[in-house]
C-alpha cells in the first residue's frame, strides 16, 4: 500500500472580516473577484459561496501543492493560475475578465507550508533547508547560503528580519559552511541560537533569521509592491483591495501604498493651480482591522495579522504610489 500524503489544516485568518470588506452583495456578486493567495482555499471557497451563478473568482498561487488543491474545486465560476499575484496584470491579459470588484491578498506562508517539514520553512521541525514557495523554480535557501557573501547574508537578516545580531549570525554561518554545507533547518536554527545572545521572551532565537531568508528567497516584499499596484489598476471604480499581512515589513508597505492613494502629494502652495487641477485621492482607506480575542485563542497564528482595505474611487486611474 502506498503511503498517504499528510493532511495539514489551514484556518483562514480574518475570514468574516475579509468577506465583509470585499462587499460581495447586490450587483457586485455578479462581478469578478481575485484571490491572489489561494493557499488551501479557505478564502476562495467562502467567496464562491457568496457569488451569483454568473460571478467569477480567479485565484493565484505559486505553490504546486496549493494548485493541486485548487484543481479539486469543481465550479465553473472558478479558475486557478499557477503564478504569483505579482503577475496579475500579465495573467489578466490572457484570462479576459469582466470588471474586477475585489482583490484579496493573504500574505506570508500558510499553515500547511509551515507544518510540512519537507518545505523547510520552520525551525521547529527538521527538514531540508528549502523555503521556496514554488520548489520548482529558483534557488533554495541552502543553495543561497552556500554561495552568498557574509555581507549579503548579514544584509538580508538585518533588513528583512530586523535582527540586531545579523553580523554575528552571518559570521557563524560562513564559518560553518567552510566545514560542511548547511542543508537542514535544525542545523541552521542551532547555528543561529549559538550566535544570538539574547532574545525576547517567548521568541525562538531563529525566528527573525528564518523570516528574513524566506522573504529574500521568495522576493516577497518586491512582489508585494508590484502586486498592490497591479491589483488597484485591475479594480473597477468602487472595487476593494483587501490585504492581510503578518509582520511589520509587509504591513508598512501596504499602509504606505494605501495612504499615498488616499492622500496624494500636493504641489507647492505657491503654484497658480486651480482646485480642479490639484491631485485627487485615488482611493478611500478604512481603519486597520485585527483579529479578536476569540480568533487568536482558536488560532494563535492569527495574533500578528493586520487587515487593511482600500476602495478605488470613481473616475480615478491609479498612478504609481511609490
Amino acid at each position: 500500500m502506498e503511503p498517504t500524503m499528510p493532511v495539514f489544516e489551514h484556518r483562514p485568518v480574518l475570514l468574516d472580516e475579509a468577506l465583509r470588506a470585499l462587499a460581495i452583495d447586490g450587483e457586485r456578486c455578479h462581478a469578478t473577484f481575485i484571490d491572489g493567495t489561494f493557499g488551501r482555499g479557505g478564502h476562495s471557497r467562502a467567496i464562491l459561496s457568496q457569488l451569483a451563478s454568473d460571478g467569477r473568482l480567479l485565484a493565484f498561487d505559486r505553490d504546486p501543492e496549493a494548485i493541486a488543491v485548487a484543481r479539486g474545486i469543481s465550479d465553473a465560476r472558478f479558475a486557478i493560475v499557477h503564478a504569483s499575484f505579482a503577475e496579475l496584470a500579465q495573467q489578466l491579459a490572457t484570462h479576459p475578465e469582466r470588471a474586477v470588484a475585489g482583490v484579496l491578498l493573504d500574505l506570508g506562508v500558510s499553515s500547511p507550508q509551515i507544518d510540512d517539514a519537507g518545505r523547510g520553512f520552520s525551525f521547529r521541525n527538521d527538514g531540508p533547508l528549502d523555503m521556496r514557495m514554488d520548489p520548482t523554480r529558483g534557488e533554495s535557501a541552502a543553495q543561497w547560503l552556500a554561495r552568498a557573501s557574509q555581507d549579503e547574508i548579514r544584509g538580508v537578516i538585518r533588513d528583512y528580519g530586523e535582527e540586531r545580531f545579523a553580523l554575528q549570525i552571518a559570521k557563524t554561518i560562513v564559518a560553518r559552511r567552510t566545514e560542511q554545507p548547511i542543508s537542514r533547518t535544525r542545523e541552521l536554527a542551532t547555528l543561529v541560537a549559538s550566535a544570538v545572545r539574547t532574545r525576547e521572551k517567548g521568541q525562538d532565537p531563529a525566528t527573525r533569521t528564518f523570516q528574513a531568508i524566506r522573504i529574500y528567497i521568495n522576493q516577497e516584499l518586491a512582489e508585494l509592491e508590484q502586486g498592490l499596484k497591479q491589483a488597484m489598476d485591475a479594480l473597477m471604480p468602487g472595487g476593494r483591495l483587501v490585504v492581510i499581512s503578518f509582520h511589520s515589513l509587509e504591513d508598512r508597505i501596504v499602509k504606505r501604498f494605501m495612504q499615498a492613494l488616499a492622500s496624494p502629494a500636493q504641489p507647492p502652495a505657491r503654484l497658480p493651480l486651480r482646485a480642479v487641477d490639484l491631485p485627487r485621492p485615488l482611493a478611500r482607506v478604512a481603519k486597520k482591522i485585527m483579529p479578536g480575542d476569540a480568533e487568536v485563542a482558536a488560532n494563535p497564528r492569527a495574533r500578528s495579522a493586520v487587515m487593511r482595505v482600500a476602495e478605488k474611487l470613481a473616475d480615478s486611474g491609479v498612478r504609481d504610489a511609490s
